[in-house]
């Protein structure tokens, strides 16, 4: 991911918050037949690793795991995101030199990535899974709810997989390119919005 300097994100205690809020990433693995990328909930274990450890499980039909990974997997999680009119800058009544742009939070992160169909791993995947998942709920469905041997009926046909990461490309385009003025209106501008995640991306504006 292309992350000019004013855009990066280096704090990883908020570079992990960032893909912990993220329902749902992407998995992508090169292979010698082509691209694959998979939507799947992943749960990040931030203690394995200097950078945390993915968790997370595909269908056993889906091809994805079948197939050598050429270099490390990447796994992609998507923020809050947000277009930005260019009406909102205070430099516009200037000289009128601007143009729309995009405000958004992304992480990339990557590493080796392992696949496994132990049955006492996918169960405690799938556990931790369902609990991180469930923790707001005010009547909250644990995996231990269903008999168990539907659920070890229901693990044979998923596939886990384990991703240490090892590099992590983090960007938050927050205006901060852009004149205080300009940040200024581009903040009171996304707060009014009837769309809860551009009123978060104008949480991210710093004055």
């Amino acid at each position: 991911m292309y992350v000019p300097p004013a855009f990066r994100e280096s704090d990883l205690s908020s570079i992990h918050e960032t893909m912990r809020a993220c329902g749902l990433a992407q998995l992508v693995t090169a292979t010698a037949t082509g691209v694959l990328c998979t939507p799947l909930p992943l749960l990040l274990d931030p203690s394995e690793g200097e950078m945390g450890t993915l968790y997370g499980h595909v269908a056993k039909a889906n091809p994805q795991w079948r197939e050598a990974v050429v270099g490390d997997a990447l796994a992609i999680f998507m923020g809050p995101d947000a277009y930005v009119s260019p009406s909102w800058y205070e430099s516009k009544q200037q000289d009128g030199k601007v143009v729309p742009t995009w405000n958004y939070l992304a992480v990339h992160a990557c590493g080796p990535v392992e696949f496994f169909d132990d049955a006492d791993r996918l169960l405690d995947v799938v556990t931790r899974l369902t609990e991180r998942h469930e923790a707001a709920r005010p009547e909250r469905w644990s995996v231990a709810d269903a008999p168990a041997e539907f659920v070890r009926a229901q693990l044979k046909g998923i596939v886990g997989l384990r991703l240490q990461i090892t590099r992590i490309d983090a960007k938050r385009k927050a205006s901060q390119n852009r004149s205080a003025e300009d940040r200024a209106g581009v903040k009171a501008g996304l707060s009014q919005s009837d769309r809860a995640d551009e009123r978060h991306v104008a949480d991210l504006i710093r004055d």
